[in-house]
């Protein structure tokens, strides 16, 4: 696929996609012999998963030890794991964190809506 294709089927910028192959977060992507990108279905799949990651916040740093990490072997398993871990636990504090605000937000609008009726009531009386 041209980068033009990957970037409307991702929704990513063609800029992105080639900062993503600059900072190691994509492997090299191989090129035509007219120079232009080429990518395979495992460039996409990392595609995919580095915006699944990256819309959910994680830093490029985390995603690129990661990357990193899984180019090394099979022996890295277990320290990609954690890595993965630590960042669930962390959107799921974020998650916790959002609920509540949400939650806030839900009762003070409910207090208004409260009050705009009670004036409501006297106004029509």
């Amino acid at each position: 696929m041209k980068i033009s294709e990957v970037s409307k089927k991702y929704d990513i910028s063609a800029e992105t996609l080639r900062y993503y192959e600059k900072v190691g977060l994509l492997p090299a992507v191989q090129k035509n012999s007219g120079g232009i990108r080429d990518y395979s279905e495992t460039d996409c799949g990392w595609i995919e998963f580095i915006k699944c990651m990256r819309s959910a916040g994680l830093p490029i740093e985390v995603l690129k030890k990661y990357i990193e990490l899984f180019n090394m072997g099979d022996y890295t398993v277990e320290e990609r794991r954690q890595i993965l871990i630590n960042e669930r636990k962390k959107l799921i504090e974020k998650r916790d964190a959002i609920q509540n605000t949400i939650d806030r937000l839900d009762y003070k609008i409910e207090i208004y809506y409260k009050n705009m009726c009670e004036k409501q009531k006297e106004l029509l009386k």
